[in-house]
């Protein structure tokens, strides 16, 4: 028990001699440590800015197929998701009808034109009146004209695809009675697939129109598609007056890429600017309206900061593009409204632990 408070004894001894040996100006430093901060190199204003806008899918034409004539709706074949080939059926209507119509119209033709043979005849030896015989001819050109009726409402009770298409939804049950033009089948045209996006009138009174944006869709697995314009609504929406603009994939997207869904499209626009770029919270406002940014001295192993007046822009509000600054100077990026003109601080390097 003795010896273990001898050792307390020496440990505490041996530590207020080693803190009484230190100097106080060292002492007094490592108490107050300069302060930290998180410095950039000014870089030159870039020539293009990025905005990023909101985009969704669509196909190059969404249809709504329906029949010309009305019947009980036999087959729908596709299912929805399903893709399928120009020309593939995709609904009939039961055919017995169409074709008994089509047989009625064939008899009633051979009818009609036995009786315009008989009435030629009659009228060319003087013994039936003219009249007749032009009757006669009239109705075999009517009974004619009702055989291709009958040939065509049997072909329009064939519904078939109009092009390579995807099947969007099935908009009428099997063995349903449909009225001629009900919907019965929606498709999306898949040869070429577009985003549609809404931008701001802002943008066209900025840059003057369309012919100078670059426009790029980014996929959530990383990599960007270049987009093309291929035509923009004139008129403005009420809400937001923005244009409608539709852009079409450059490049074959991939199969999981299907109308309805949301991507980012890039637009790149021109700058403006001529400065170097720094975040907003590099500038500081001063009570004259006039703005500055602190810079960083180092001479010799002090590093101290100085103001610097600058003027700036703006056409991001989240970034901005000053002039009266040297590409390669080192400024203050974040925390300089709580510096003075040559105080000292330090660099702020990272909170990552090392292994030294």
């Amino acid at each position: 028990m003795i010896a273990k408070r001898q050792i307390r004894t020496v440990l505490v001894t041996s530590v207020l001699s080693t803190f009484l040996s230190v100097p106080a100006g060292h002492a007094q430093q490592s108490s107050e440590p300069l302060p930290a901060v998180r410095s950039m190199v000014v870089a030159p204003a870039a020539t293009t800015l990025e905005r990023q806008f909101y985009g969704r899918v669509v196909a190059k034409e969404t249809v709504d197929l329906a029949f010309d004539v009305g019947g009980r709706l036999d087959r729908l074949l596709p299912e929805e998701g399903q893709r399928v080939a120009a020309g593939a059926t995709l609904a009939v209507l039961e055919l017995d009808g169409f074709r008994r119509s089509v047989e009625r119209a064939a008899l009633n033709l051979d009818m009609a034109r036995r009786d315009a043979e008989r009435a030629l005849r009659l009228s060319e030896r003087a013994v039936g009146p003219e009249s007749r015989a032009e009757d006669a001819i009239t109705a075999r050109d009517l009974a004619e004209i009702a055989l291709r009726d009958a040939e065509a409402a049997l072909a329009d009770a064939t519904l078939t695809a109009p092009f390579d298409a995807l099947v969007a939804a099935r908009l009428a049950p099997p063995q349903s009675i449909v009225p001629a033009g009900q919907a019965i089948m929606r498709l999306h045209d898949m040869s070429e697939l577009r985003v549609e996006i809404d931008l701001p009138e802002r943008l066209f009174v900025t840059y003057g129109g369309l012919d100078d944006l670059r426009f790029m869709a980014r996929r959530p697995g990383g990599g960007d598609l270049p987009l093309r314009l291929v035509a923009f609504q004139p008129d403005t929406s009420r809400v937001g007056q923005s244009y409608r603009v539709t852009l079409a994939f450059v490049e074959t997207p991939s199969a999981t890429v299907l109308p309805g869904a949301s991507v980012t499209v890039l637009a790149q626009v021109p700058a403006t600017g001529t400065g170097a770029v720094v975040p907003a919270t590099a500038v500081l406002a001063q009570n004259d309206q006039s703005t500055a940014v602190m810079m960083l001295d180092s001479e010799g192993p002090a590093l101290t900061v100085r103001e610097v007046p600058v003027t700036i822009t703006s056409e991001t509000g989240t970034s901005f593009v000053v002039e009266g600054l040297e590409t390669g100077a080192e400024i203050v990026a974040v925390g300089a409204h709580r510096l003075t003109a040559g105080q000292a601080v330090r660099r702020f390097t990272d909170l990552r632990m090392t292994d030294d």
